[in-house]
């Protein structure tokens, strides 16, 4: 997309946020869905994708991108929310055959809040980046499963512990960018800049 039409599009979105700064509040969620044939989370990621030979990540349309469903383009706050679910899923699974908890079915899910005014660069007081995520779980056990709440304590707790996304994002680990460019001049010599931090 060209630096104008983009500028285009994204105007009275912009516009709308800073009348109405409550327009620019959004929840993304993402689910995933457990069962008993092995240790894994099934993610529900909609049909925009259930064609695509790999995911394509665009804008979201609350920042001018294109419905999800005609572009097939999705959100990274989705993807991170969809790797949080993945991870969460796959380790209270793990877990769960660990401490021999049979798990027959369960649902995860992960919301996050987001202001769009922040990466919209609409107002520089806007947080940008999920400002709270929740994660849940609803499971049923196998029937006839005999498990104490002690026991499903200790499976919130392990999952929470060993859920690489989740503690991530909870303990922030250190991140370096770095951005690279380079450009053949018209004297047949590639020129390059570089750029970075620590965050």
């Amino acid at each position: 997309m060209a630096s104008a039409a983009l500028r285009e599009k994204q105007a009275p979105i912009k516009a709308s946020y800073k009348s109405d700064p409550s327009s620019a509040l959004v929840t993304l969620t993402s689910k995933g869905t457990l069962d008993s044939s092995s240790i894994t989370c099934k993610l529900d990621t909609g049909r925009q994708i259930q064609g695509a030979k790999a995911k394509l990540a665009g804008l979201h349309p609350k920042a001018g991108g294109d419905d999800p469903d005609i572009s097939g383009e999705l959100c990274s706050g989705d993807m991170l929310l969809e790797a949080l679910v993945a991870c969460a899923g796959v380790t209270l699974k793990a877990v769960a055959t660990a401490l021999d908890i049979p798990i027959k079915s369960g649902v995860v899910t992960a919301e996050g809040d987001l202001d769009f005014r922040g990466t919209m660069g609409v107002d520089r007081e806007a947080p940008v980046g999920f400002q709270g995520i929740r994660l849940g779980f609803e499971i049923k056990l196998a029937d006839g499963a005999e498990v104490d709440e002690d026991k499903i304590e200790k499976l919130g707790k392990l999952t929470e512990r060993y859920c690489v996304v989740l503690q991530t994002i909870v303990k922030k680990p250190e991140v370096r960018v770095s951005l690279r460019s380079a450009q053949n001049s018209e004297d047949g010599i590639e020129r390059g800049m570089a750029w970075g931090q620590k965050i």
